[in-house]
């Protein structure tokens, strides 16, 4: 089962912007980002697979950008323009489905959570 290591994550204000990484020890036919809020239940970011197409959850849509690297083994999530709603707890997850689209199940490996937290 492929390892995920993430990276990134922390505090900024309202309209700033925060990178995650996630180092996979494999790659992977997919990849995604979810987030858990306190209180809330884990939801979908984004998801990309290894044919380049990502897909955002409408919440995101214009603000984070999704990407994984040549080599399958490292995703970023680029996330501008934060808005307090964002705050939560960030997932790396991985899949063997080439598109297991925003289902949490269908994801095999997890990588332990950063926080990231907008402050107003």
């Amino acid at each position: 089962q492929v390892q995920l290591l993430v990276s990134g994550g922390g505090s900024v204000p309202a309209g700033g912007s925060l990178r995650l990484s996630c180092l996979a020890s494999g790659a992977s036919p997919s990849m995604a980002w979810f987030r858990q809020a306190a209180g809330k239940e884990r939801e979908a970011v984004a998801v990309i697979n290894k044919l380049g197409n990502p897909a955002y959850a409408d919440s995101v849509k214009g603000r984070f950008t999704i990407s994984m690297d040549g080599h399958k083994s490292t995703l970023n999530l680029q996330m501008n323009s934060l808005q307090l709603e964002d705050t939560a707890m960030y997932y790396c997850a991985a899949s063997r489905l080439l598109w297991p689209a925003f289902q949490a199940a269908n994801y095999d490996a997890w990588g332990q959570g950063t926080q990231v937290t907008v402050s107003s």
